[in-house]
């Protein structure tokens, strides 16, 4: 097992739990991450709730390949295709376009969808044993500090997680860079 990895009975629990509804927490790029089944409306609002989040915010979606986010954004050109493979796997997250059908509770109050091809080796192994994009929130109460270490996650959110993953940081030392592929724009 090399380092980010989780054996393969920690994947398949994790992926149980998230097939469940349950809540999970997990190293990204920069901070713990809270996650769960992004298709599940109900483990979605029990997240929020966790985070005390308005819905209205929205909520990133990550995954192991550009071919996960196309199954849920509207339909990318090949020149965008091209500009997110520049990016992707990488610690940037990129605001699309969606389907109008694409669920609010994941969108919030916007028309479009953030979305994130992660380069850390746990979150790309977990999205492919789930086989889907999993949301991806910073591990904290809202308006407190993103928390950077599993026992700052146990602290904040104390027993509303329901699996804790280990695993390290990766290089970044906050949070991912949020863009809007279509301007460019800098949103965080």
């Amino acid at each position: 097992m090399t380092e980010g990895q989780l054996p393969a009975w920690r994947l398949r629990h994790a992926c149980t739990c998230l097939r469940r509804g349950g809540i999970i927490a997990y190293p990204t790029e920069g901070v713990w991450g809270l996650g769960c089944d992004p298709r599940n409306e109900g483990a979605v609002r029990r997240l929020l709730a966790i985070k005390q989040r308005s819905w209205r915010k929205g909520l990133i979606l990550i995954g192991a390949s550009i071919t996960q986010v196309q199954s849920w954004a509207a339909p990318l050109s090949p020149a965008e295709v091209a500009l997110l493979q520049q990016s992707w796997p990488g610690p940037i997250t990129f605001i699309l376009p969606v389907p109008k059908q694409h669920p609010r509770w994941l969108s919030g109050q916007h028309a479009q969808q953030a979305f994130r091809v992660s380069a850390h080796p746990l979150v790309r192994a977990l999205s492919l044993a789930f086989g889907d994009l999993i949301v991806s929130t910073s591990a904290n109460l809202s308006g407190r500090p993103a928390a950077r270490t599993a026992l700052q996650v146990r602290r904040q959110l104390r027993r509303r997680v329901d699996l804790l993953l280990p695993g390290a940081l990766g290089g970044l030392r906050g949070a991912t860079p949020i863009r809007v592929l279509a301007s460019g724009a800098v949103v965080r």
